[in-house]
């Protein structure tokens, strides 16, 4: 079955950055569309960045020029760069392949 496991998160101050990554198995991870989406405390499900097999990466506007999506297809892993944090961006991140998710890592931008 598909296994999602993410890593990476943690405490980290206004304008620093961090990298997730997400670990898969269970799946043809290189055949499959991966995304990265977030829930920030007390509000719903966000999309972050979607990146295709094929290559092309999408984000949301408040991602883009401040995140970025890649992906290791020998390794079965998925990351994403977030640089120029600021407290807005304090959620749980998940990696996604379709409807399934892994059990998150936590962000926190603070000072």
């Amino acid at each position: 079955q598909v296994q999602l496991v993410e890593s990476g998160g943690g405490l980290v101050q206004p304008g620093g950055s961090l990298k997730l990554s997400c670990a898969a198995s269970g799946f043809a991870f290189k055949d499959y569309a991966m995304s990265w989406v977030r829930r920030p405390p007390g509000k719903e499900l966000d999309w972050v960045s979607n990146l295709e097999s094929g290559g092309r990466a999408t984000y949301a506007d408040f991602a883009t020029g401040r995140f970025t999506i890649s992906r290791d297809n020998a390794k079965n892993m998925l990351f994403l760069q977030m640089n120029s944090l600021k407290p807005e961006d304090t959620a749980m991140y998940y990696c996604a392949q379709g409807p399934n998710m892994g059990p998150g890592t936590q962000v926190t931008v603070s000072s």
